[in-house]
Order: C-alpha cells, then structure tokens, then sequence
C-alpha cells in the first residue's frame, strides 16, 4: 500500500503480524480517488486481539469493490485456504499480487502463476515486485481500470484516515519488532498519552504495555540503553513524518494478558 499510495503510511518489518490494524490511504486524481484499504495479515486466531484482527479482514472484504490479494514467492499457494475458498464466491473483481518476484526465477514464476490460476481462474494474476516498484504502476492503472464508479467519500487533501498520534504508536512499534527478538514485540502495544504541538517542536509521551515484568526488563534494557536506542530511531522517523522537531518521551508498563483482555483491547483501538 506504501508504494501505492506514494506515502509511508503501513510499517514495514521482516516479522509476521507486523499489521495489526486496518489502515486507510487515500489516492486523489484530477477525475478519481482510490481508497485503499491495508489489513493484517490472516492469522489463525490464537487470542482476542487475532479475533478482531480478523475482523478487519472480514470487514475490509464485505466493504471492497475490488479485492487485491498479496501473496509471494516465498508463501505457499495452499496457506489461507479458508479465504481462498471465500475468494471464489465473490462477485468483485480479484487481482492476485505476487510480490518479491526479484527472489525468484522464470521457470519457478510461472509455475506459481499456473497454481493461482487454477485456484482462482477468475482473477487477475500480475507479478510484482514492491522493494523495485517494478510493476506497481501496472497494478494501479489494472485497479484504476476495474473500479466502478461512485462518489467521492474523503476530502481531495486527505492522505488516510487515521490521525498523526496513531501513525506515531505505529512508528514506535516498528521499531520495538525491528530491535526485539522472540516474543517481546508481540508482547507489545504503544499508546500515545501526550501529543502536544509547539510552534516549532511537537512533544509526545508514549506508553509501552507489556504482558510481564522480564519483558518489561528486556524491552529497558542494562541502564535504559535497549529503550534509548529504540527511542531514537522512532524520534528520527517521527520528525520525517511529521515535518517538525520531536521530542519523545517513553515509558514501559505491565497490563498483564493484555492480548486477551477485551477492555484493554478496546482502548488500545481493537
């Protein structure tokens, strides 16, 4: 959706699950605008929080008028074969994007693209690759092409529509998934108590909920350098994106099975 949209919006990381929440960005044109909608990931759900991840999905698919499935290389054609199964009942134009097409060959491509057209024979079936942008232009224009038309939903200037505090958490999570191993980043959620603007800096307070005290450790670090660190890049980011001095001040919090608890998920915007 990054490349799509020609703005950071979804976070990036080399870890599953990186997407949690469903994700909005808007494309203006002088005759159209394309909202996409970026979701998790399917996941078999393991705790509530999964649940109404999957919720996301189930909800982006009952609102789309065109669905773009992202697979790749590296996935096996027979991984979330539940959704696959509701894929062929739908009425919507399907397009299957196989994405990080530069790790692969000709000969292992087109078999790959003779396995999803046998699954889903109605669908369009384009290769790709987002880290070269090659073929994203040929995606936009193929969903450009096949969207009906209809009225306009957002305001021309309008990038997403989540506000600048949600992208900050975001920003701060991709980095805790970027210096953390195992199960300390899925043990992670960031919430922005503080998000004050001054003429000429922008000072945030951030919260880190962890589900136990040694992850509460980890995430610290010997004399806070573990925090430090991952502090300073968020900040770095966070002043990219906002287009202003930051400051950035975090905090780490134990909210015991947090991912189970359907109060605390509610305020932390499942």
């Amino acid at each position: 959706m990054n490349e799509l949209v020609g703005e950071r919006l979804s976070i990036i990381t080399p870890k599953a699950q990186t997407t949690r929440h469903r994700i909005l960005g808007i494309v203006n044109g002088d005759n159209f605008q394309i909202i996409f909608s970026d979701t998790p990931g399917i996941v078999k759900p393991v705790y509530k929080m999964h649940e109404n991840m999957m919720r996301f999905v189930r909800s982006a698919i009952t609102d789309a008028d065109i669905i773009l499935y992202v697979t790749d290389v590296v996935e096996t054609s027979d991984k979330n074969e539940s959704y696959i199964e509701k894929l062929k009942k739908v009425s919507i134009p399907v397009i299957v994007a196989i994405n990080k097409t530069d790790l692969s060959n000709p000969e292992a491509l087109e078999l790959l693209t003779g396995e999803w057209k046998k699954m889903l024979p109605d669908a369009t079936i384009m290769l790709i690759s987002a880290l070269y942008r090659h073929n994203i232009s040929a995606i936009f224009d193929t969903l450009l092409g096949k969207l009906p038309e209809g009225p306009v939903y957002y305001p021309a200037d309008s990038l997403t529509d989540r506000p600048e505090r949600f992208f900050v958490s975001e920003i701060v999570r991709e980095k805790i998934f970027l210096n953390y191993k195992k199960e300390v980043p899925y043990s992670c959620e960031v919430v922005i108590d503080s998000f004050k603007e001054a003429e000429d800096i922008v000072r945030i307070e951030a919260v880190i909920y962890v589900m136990r005290e040694t992850q509460k450790g980890i995430l610290i670090g010997h004399k806070g350098e573990s925090l430090k660190k991952t502090g300073t890049q968020a900040r770095i980011d966070i002043e990219k994106f906002i287009g202003k001095r930051v400051y950035l001040g975090l905090q780490v919090k134990v909210a015991p099975d947090w991912r189970n608890n359907d109060k605390i998920l509610k305020r932390f915007g499942y």
